[in-house]
């Protein structure tokens, strides 16, 4: 999975992810990013 990284500014490799579901039911993806080790958090399509 691939998202956006704000420490690195980029996009990067998300590395640990999980799959969740926000309180109004869209799905997101919540990782750490692969070089710096970073929160990420990625929402999904319905």
């Amino acid at each position: 999975m691939e998202g956006y990284c704000v420490k690195c500014k980029s996009k990067r490799e998300m590395k640990d992810t999980k799959e969740q579901t926000m309180k109004n039911g869209r799905k997101a993806m919540k990782g750490k990013c692969a070089n710096c080790g970073t929160s990420m958090f990625k929402i999904l399509g319905k």
